[in-house]
């Protein structure tokens, strides 16, 4: 859904072994989810996705598996996002493959959400887009200081997806709003203060926590959370630096207040402070498209269930994947890499609400159901 960090080369998973990209191992006391493209940053696509979907299932009605950790393999990713740049090229040629991508994904998300067994993210290093989606639904969501958090879709023609109608208005204030908008970037300890991660450990610790939690004998989720907790309680690195966008937060909620994308961009324009602006500049290189979208999915998932939201999300997926921009942002941004995206419409006022409207509206019988 969401795009990888890094852009990726022509062979993607072409020549790639499916079976190795994802690893399941019973470990332990618990099932082990490994995320294995090191090379593409643990990037998703849809084998993955059938892969996972399954096991999770069968470990969540297994009665000798007490919890799930899901992790990436290498030092640099849990994972990036969804494969989009697979998703773009597939839209004519293999319109089905993109359709069952974006449903299956969106079927693992909600599964993570009502997994009945305790299930652990270790969010180490890059966690964005559909990333995201793999680990904040779960119950709890290890950071470590080398995490960079980020749902930079409005970038590439797209929306936050993979329930990020669901999470993102939930955070403290606006900021989800802000995030959703702007696709900033938090980094380290910033992902748990946010909200985004349930604990943070020093990375050099994180082989020693995944071992205690292996070893636990039938343990319940009070002891699950218990040795999180004291990983968490022991972690040192910048445990005394105050939340980067800390001295913002007041004006962040009275600037992402607002009902409309226009009335944002007046209040940032408005304040003329540095920060203001260095935003202002952000959001107004953004699809104009996407920027709506994005308000609207926050606004009416700040009051829905992760199910409905994650189905009013299927609805925006198929709009943008059949609409220009995604495909003119994966251009721009992952295969031409002229980061000069040609929006159309180009400008806010020309996106109608008419057009608004088309994007939500109910696909019938190909809804995503649950």
């Amino acid at each position: 859904t969401c795009w990888c960090y890094s852009s990726f080369t022509q062979t993607m998973s072409k020549h790639t072994d499916a079976a190795a990209e994802v690893l399941l191992e019973r470990k332990g006391c618990a099932g082990v989810i490994t995320l294995n493209r090191p090379k593409f940053l643990n990037a998703l696509n849809l084998s993955m996705i059938q892969q996972i979907y399954p096991q999770l299932k069968k470990w969540e009605q297994d009665p000798e598996t007490f919890l799930i950790i899901m992790k990436g393999a290498g030092e640099k990713a849990f994972c990036a996002g969804g494969d989009i740049r697979v998703i773009s090229e597939n839209t004519k040629t293999n319109p089905k493959m993109v359709q069952d991508f974006f449903r299956e994904e969106y079927m693992l998300n909600n599964a993570i959400d009502s997994c009945l067994k305790p299930y652990i993210a270790l969010i180490h290093g890059i966690t964005m887009g559909g990333g995201v989606g793999l680990s904040v639904h779960g119950q709890f969501r290890v950071a470590t200081e080398k995490s960079l958090f980020a749902m930079p879709e409005t970038a590439i023609g797209l929306f936050p997806d993979v329930g990020g109608g669901y999470f993102l208005p939930r955070l403290q204030g606006k900021l989800g709003y802000f995030l959703a908008l702007t696709g900033f970037r938090l980094k380290g300890r910033d992902v748990y203060t946010a909200g985004i991660a349930t604990h943070f450990v020093d990375s050099e610790k994180l082989g020693m926590l995944e071992d205690d939690l292996l070893a636990l004998n039938s343990p319940s989720k009070e002891n699950i959370a218990d040795v999180l907790e004291t990983y968490h309680t022991k972690s040192k690195i910048d445990q005394d630096k105050s939340f980067i966008l800390e001295e913002h937060m007041d004006k962040i909620n009275s600037w992402f207040s607002a009902n409309t994308v226009e009335e944002i961009i007046e209040n940032l324009q408005q304040d003329g402070s540095s920060f203001a602006l260095e935003q202002l500049k952000v959001i107004n290189k953004m699809s104009p498209t996407s920027l709506k979208i994005t308000l609207r999915q926050l606004m009416e998932g700040s009051s829905k269930t992760l199910p409905e939201v994650l189905t009013m999300e299927y609805r925006l997926s198929q709009a943008c994947i059949g609409g220009h921009d995604f495909h003119e942002g994966v251009r721009a941004v992952l295969i031409d890499k002229d980061q000069n995206p040609k929006w159309k419409p180009a400008n806010l006022k020309e996106v109608t609400d008419e057009d608004l409207n088309n994007h939500f509206n109910s696909l019938g019988s190909n809804d995503l159901k649950f």
